[in-house]
């Protein structure tokens, strides 16, 4: 049987950690999961309900690291973290996405010689001004066995000199919770309470430092947005973050008089019932690039570079950086277009990652008992 330490830190790794944890319940001959949350979001109430609504258990160990520059933040989930391994000596440490806590851990892992399985790796926006992108890479280049969500993924990977025998291709963990929760998700009354049940609107999610930690850049998207609201309601749940820059930036009658529906942030089934049934929808996100592809609906990603080029190159994502001009001119071509969209689903993207990753454990770990037993003789 083998034990392992699954790993969150922020509220989308909740999204990918669930699956893998609910189906080691259901294959508990093989696998003994335990749940670490090192605090990076430091949101109690808004990480509990999100762990209740993925049906989640209350965390193994709470690690309570909370807010702190990238650097502290990162020492902070590595000095509490490995006291949790040694103790608890696990077979395997999965990490997901790619947060500070993701790089943290990782290191860790690196250091104690335990094995190490990064979901979602080799996935590169060649910005290395993004603090994901180098939490990313060095991730990538410590780990075990690096689970890639698509092929151009494998790619990079590869390119960098990964060795093809620690690189599989599982498909997108993040579609295994849409699927699983979207029935769910439909019960939800939030867009009813929003005013928007049966009408076209908008999402909105704004949160990158590029996009929000620079006055003019908020201030202009403030204003494209506007005019966007001005053709139909566009429904912006606030990220903390976004919220300190309009208050810090005296923005907030720019955004008052904009006409964007600010609501605040919303738990994970109520967010999936708002922007599964919205027209279109603005993100400066990486997570929901993908599950606009899934449902077939009109993304427009607020970045000057994307590291899913498959949501491009297979689905409905465009991205439209920070220019007025060219999101408005998109928003608008896209309103223009009959609502259904043809969708075309990356491969694997079919709700069945979670198993395949644990497949590929088991079978690592038959691999390395048959070497250790071979060398034994």
């Amino acid at each position: 049987m083998l034990k392992i330490l699954n790993v969150i830190g922020a509220r989308p790794n909740i999204m990918k950690v669930a699956p893998l944890m609910t189906a080691m319940k259901r294959r508990e001959r093989e696998f003994t999961p335990l749940l670490i949350h090192t605090g990076q979001h430091y949101d109690a109430a808004m990480s509990g309900a999100f762990l209740r609504e993925l049906e989640l258990p209350a965390p193994d160990a709470h690690l309570e690291v909370g807010s702190a520059s990238h650097a502290a933040q990162t020492a902070a989930v590595m000095q509490r973290f490995e006291p949790v391994v040694l103790r608890e000596q696990p077979d395997w440490v999965l990490v997901v996405g790619d947060v500070n806590s993701t790089l943290a851990c990782a290191l860790v892992c690196a250091k104690l010689g335990v094995r190490l399985g990064h979901v979602e790796a080799g996935l590169r926006s060649r910005d290395r001004s993004m603090p994901e992108e180098i939490n990313r890479i060095l991730t990538d280049q410590v780990a075990d066995l690096l689970f890639t969500p698509s092929r151009d993924a494998n790619d990079n990977l590869l390119r960098e000199g990964i060795p093809p025998e620690r690189i599989k291709f599982v498909g997108n963990i993040m579609i295994d919770s849409l699927v699983k929760h979207l029935p769910q998700a439909k019960q939800s009354k939030i867009a009813d309470e929003l005013g928007v049940a049966g009408r076209d609107y908008a999402v909105l999610t704004l949160h990158r430092p590029s996009n929000v930690d620079n006055r003019e850049t908020l201030l202009r998207l403030v204003q494209t947005f506007a005019e966007i609201a001005q053709r139909l309601p566009v429904i912006f749940p606030v990220h903390p973050r976004t919220r300190k820059s309009i208050a810090d930036f005296g923005l907030n009658d720019e955004v008052d008089k904009s006409g964007l529906r600010m609501i605040e942030p919303l738990a994970y089934l109520d967010f999936l019932k708002l922007y599964s049934g919205a027209r279109l929808v603005l993100t400066d996100s990486g997570g929901i690039q993908e599950e606009t592809t899934f449902l077939g609906i009109p993304c427009l990603t607020l970045r000057e570079e994307t590291e899913r080029p498959i949501t491009v190159e297979m689905g409905t994502n465009i991205v439209v950086g920070a220019d007025p001009q060219k999101i408005k001119s998109t928003v608008f071509a896209a309103l223009d277009q009959p609502r259904a969209t043809p969708k075309r689903v990356p491969p694997l993207w079919d709700g069945k990652t979670a198993d395949r990753i644990l497949d590929a454990l088991v079978h690592a770990e038959h691999k390395l008992q048959f070497v250790e037993s071979w060398s034994g003789s």
